[in-house]
């Protein structure tokens, strides 16, 4: 496959994983009780947990150049 062509789908992959992600972790904040701690931790997970999956598209779409 050409490298344009998987950036380009690897592109919009993470732009539609990303509104899937951004969609579930607000539904989910509303659903906390309002205990400041807890959301604290939820968003600090939550800020950083998006990443993860994403390493391995980052890695299919960078292959082969």
């Amino acid at each position: 496959m050409q490298p344009t062509l998987r950036s380009f789908i690897g592109s919009v992959a993470i732009l539609v994983f990303l509104a899937g992600y951004i969609w579930a972790a607000t539904a989910i904040a509303d659903r906390l009780p309002d205990d400041m701690r807890i959301k604290l931790v939820f968003f600090a997970v939550a800020g950083v947990g998006w990443g993860l999956p994403i390493l391995p598209l980052m890695t299919w779409m960078n292959r082969g150049r």
